[in-house]
């Protein structure tokens, strides 16, 4: 008989099998096999909050299955990801399996690599039941916070809305800097700017920074006015210049935030995008010569340790690629933040010497940018530091008279070149502000001329609006939610339309802006970033072993349904109205203009003359496309399961769907309405036609993996 070895999908299962051999069968568990039922709370909260689990539907087939091959198995192994949530599905896989829990049939794989599944398999352990009741206690505080304050919500604002424990703190966060935004007062400053000439005539940018008496800050046109006035006809020379060095040290391996944080700004990847693409690396990829191959480690990580194994072959490669001079005098080590789970290594490369260019013919688009850049950034981390030669020089500005008092005004100029590239040569973080650029030479009692000078008007900024990557390190620094979730609130808030995405930015809708209020108001802990961190902490606890996860669960709830029931007295005939979107479309029976209204399917028209006029149809979002069979409008439509996708406005007269997107182009060949298809290819839905072109995207992408 052979060993079961089970494992979440069927990427990984395929990628291990290959390692293990004919001694081993691998088959998936799809991710969950058993969760808390939707349809009711499923938690016995009079009885410690016992879960009430049970099979989720659609896989009773396959636990059957799992049974089946459990039952004819030599020995069977719970091979789920390394984390609490695998830890979790596989007690809920020994428990329907019958298994033994104090039996080691626990494997977990930092990497899919052949190394990496035999080191696994040779060090089996028993279900941390420790790290299984912390993610238990995530899963039932989110349960009775969703289920106990949802109702409440949409009984006061909108029927169908929810409230989560930390996606409602994401979305205050969102909310007060928008607040933040909203009370800014700009302040009026000015700069004086000027360019001079060196002896060689080369062009020497400086910046007014004081006078005799020190800094100065001007702020206004009167102040700036009165210094012009002070250099004009002025002479200007070379006080002093500053010749150093700078060491820039590399940044550390990616852990999840700060992968998901540099995808977003240097790749514009979403968060769900980031995490969907390093899933696939992580499971496995048919790599041309080495076939289906993990090519990252783990991705849900927030250590920043890394294996001396990978480091020497990291240091290998540099040596051999770049020159023994690129590597450190002293292995870099990297501390992970306080507070970090070091179960995992930090993301990096299972094979350092296997470039991106190597695989790049093997991996999709996404695939090989995030895998260039998470390989580019672990071989910086263990490069030499970048070595800067740096110049910083003062240049005096005074008229005959002022010279005479001793008064004169101080311009500073700054710049650097490169004395050695370190792992520049290879992934270079500099920001904008950081390349400033070489200076032409100077020395102290050099005259310069002036060149232009100009006083320049500025205003203090407000805050930025948060981006994904923005809110991430937000989340990270104040302990809200985990690396594995980040991706998730920020779907799920977008979703629900209580933050809507714009132009790469996040601001609070209308909803998530009276969500937050009410929060507020009546559960400041809820929405408390303070005291959310504190209980994410507690949870951490829970899963180290030093605290009990039923007292922390009591602790937290029975406050809470205390001011659950106070909220519901004090608001019983209170009902929020949000502000109506009023649309162009006419009623048909009264005239008035009609309002989008939500209701338990969605969003509607409906008069606002209700109850009077109680005229209401479906929103449709129109597109500019023609419908290829009849030639009617096609319109946006949505699955039962609220996927968009696109069909004839005359349905069910007209079958026409796609879940292509129009683009409001027309087919040069028959003049039919062209739909844009997964992978970018733009085409004729006309099979007969056959016409289709690669979009403008796409060939910019090709364009830069080439």
């Amino acid at each position: 008989m052979a060993k079961l070895v089970i494992v979440e999908s069927p990427a990984k299962a395929k990628s291990i099998q290959k390692y293990l051999g004919s001694g081993y069968e691998v088959t998936s568990s799809m991710g969950h096999v058993r969760d808390l039922p939707a349809a009711k709370l499923s938690v016995d909260v009079k009885n410690d909050f016992a879960p009430k689990y049970a099979i989720i539907k659609g896989k009773e087939k396959l636990v059957k299955e799992l049974k089946q091959r459990a039952a004819e198995s030599e020995k069977v192994f719970l091979a789920t990801d390394p984390d609490r949530e695998g830890e979790a599905i596989s007690w809920h896989l020994a428990t329907i399996l019958g298994l033994d829990l104090s039996e080691k049939n626990r494997v977990t794989f930092n990497e899919i690599t052949k190394n990496g599944v035999q080191t696994g398999m040779a060090h089996p352990r028993a279900v941390d039941m420790q790290l299984v009741d912390a993610q238990q206690a995530r899963r039932i505080l989110d349960r009775l916070v969703g289920y106990r304050l949802s109702p409440f919500v949409s009984q006061k604002i909108r029927r169908g809305l929810s409230a989560g424990r930390v996606q409602s703190v994401a979305v205050r966060l969102i909310v007060d800097r928008e607040e933040e935004i909203n009370a800014f007062v700009p302040e009026e400053y000015w700069t004086l700017d000027a360019k001079f000439l060196n002896p060689q005539r080369k062009v020497i940018s400086a910046v007014f920074t004081g006078d005799e008496s020190g800094k100065v800050k001007i702020t206004n046109k009167e102040q700036a006015d009165a210094y012009l006035a002070r250099l004009e006809n002025a002479a200007y020379s070379v006080a002093s210049v500053k010749k150093g060095t700078r060491k820039k040290t590399p940044a550390p391996p990616f852990n999840t935030s700060s992968l998901q944080q540099a995808a977003s700004t240097r790749l514009g990847f979403q968060a769900q995008r980031t995490m969907r693409t390093a899933q696939e690396l992580y499971e496995g990829v048919d790599v041309a010569g080495l076939g289906t191959t993990g090519l990252i480690t783990y991705m849900r990580t927030d250590s920043l340790r890394i294996s001396e194994d990978a480091r020497a072959q990291a240091n290998a490669y540099i040596a051999e690629a770049f020159g023994s001079k690129y590597l450190p005098e002293k292995p870099r080590l990297y501390k992970s933040r306080a507070g970090a789970q070091d179960g995992h290594e930090a993301i990096r490369p299972t094979i350092p010497s296997l470039t991106p260019e190597r695989v790049k013919s093997s991996l999709t688009s996404d695939q090989y940018k995030l895998y260039s850049l998470i390989w580019k950034r672990f071989m910086a981390s263990q490069m030499a530091h970048c070595l800067l030669n740096t110049v910083k020089a003062e240049i005096y500005g005074a008229n005959e008279a002022d010279a005479a008092a001793g008064k004169y005004c101080v311009f500073s100029a700054s710049g650097y070149s490169v004395k050695f590239d370190g792992y520049t040569a290879l992934y270079d973080d500099s920001t904008d502000d950081e390349r400033e650029g070489k200076i032409p030479e100077l020395t102290a009692g050099d005259t310069v001329r002036n060149k232009e000078l100009a006083a320049n008007q500025h205003f203090t900024q407000p805050p930025s609006r948060y981006t994904e990557a923005t809110l991430i390190k937000a989340m990270e620094e104040e302990g809200i939610g985990r690396p594995s979730t980040y991706a998730t609130i920020i779907t799920t808030i977008i979703k629900r339309e209580y933050v809507q995405r714009s132009a790469k930015l996040l601001k609070p809708t209308e909803l998530g802006e009276a969500i937050t209020k009410l929060l507020k108001e009546r559960f400041p802990k809820i929405v408390n970033v303070k005291f959310t961190a504190q209980m994410e902490s507690s949870l951490d606890d829970v899963g180290a072993g030093e605290a009990d996860y039923i007292k922390i669960l009591h602790t937290f709830y029975d406050d809470f349904e205390k001011t659950l029931a106070r909220a519901k007295e004090d608001m019983k005939d209170v009902k929020i109205t949000l502000a109506e979107d009023v649309t162009d479309t006419p009623c048909e029976k009264c005239g008035r203009m009609m309002v989008i209204k939500t209701g338990r399917f969605g969003r509607f028209l409906a008069c606002p003359g209700y109850p009077e006029c109680k005229n209401a149809k479906p929103l449709i979002t129109e597109t500019n496309a023609v419908c290829p069979k009849c030639g009617k409008k096609v319109i946006e439509r949505k699955s039962h399961r609220g996927f968009v996708f696109y069909g004839c406005e005359s349905w069910p007269e007209c079958d026409f769907s796609t879940w292509d997107k129009p683009t409001g182009e027309f087919c040069p060949k028959c003049g039919k309405s062209l739909f844009k298809k997964k992978g970018g290819v733009i085409a004729c839905p006309d099979e007969a036609c056959g016409y289709q072109k690669t979009s403008s995207r796409r060939k910019k992408e090709e364009k830069s993996n080439a």
